[in-house]
């Protein structure tokens, strides 16, 4: 039990460099999109394609193995509605990371053509929205765990 409180650290640490890694390129690439230099933009959403979102979902994907072992550890059951329903939303995140991906893909197409459609914008919103929405669920879900 001793290391309980490193668990919850090792398990905690990611989670908010996650969130705080989504809004930062979020902000990121609304900022670079209101400029009026598409250079920048595709330079940005292309180091967000390669880098930035593989590396947040690796560090994403770390979160379900930390979880079970603090889980495991206080000797919760795995079967908790709580845990059950976060395992799912994670699933739905995964898919609209996968997405997000794509859609952030097209947007670069987009902009090396010189023509973004108002339709691919409002994809990519609607899925980064979704994703906040979705983690912000597994967060409370996380909170709301019995202690």
């Amino acid at each position: 039990m001793e290391h309980y409180q490193l668990l919850k650290y090792v398990h905690l640490i990611p989670a908010v460099l996650v969130l705080a890694g989504f809004v930062a390129h979020a902000f990121m690439l609304w900022k670079a999109n209101r400029s009026a230099d598409t250079a920048v933009l595709a330079r940005k959403l292309r180091v967000t394609r390669l880098y930035s979102l593989p590396a947040m979902g690796l560090v994403a994907l770390s979160l379900p193995v930390s979880g079970w072992w603090l889980v495991h550890t206080v000797g919760l059951p795995l079967g908790a509605s709580w845990l059950l329903y976060s395992a799912v939303l994670f699933a739905v995140l995964v898919i609209l990371g996968l997405l997000l991906h794509g859609r952030l893909g097209a947007w670069q197409a987009a902009v090396a053509n010189g023509a973004v459609p108002v339709k691919l914008l409002r994809f990519v919103s609607a899925y980064a929205a979704l994703m906040l929405v979705v983690l912000l669920a597994i967060f409370a879900l996380m909170g709301a765990k019995p202690a």
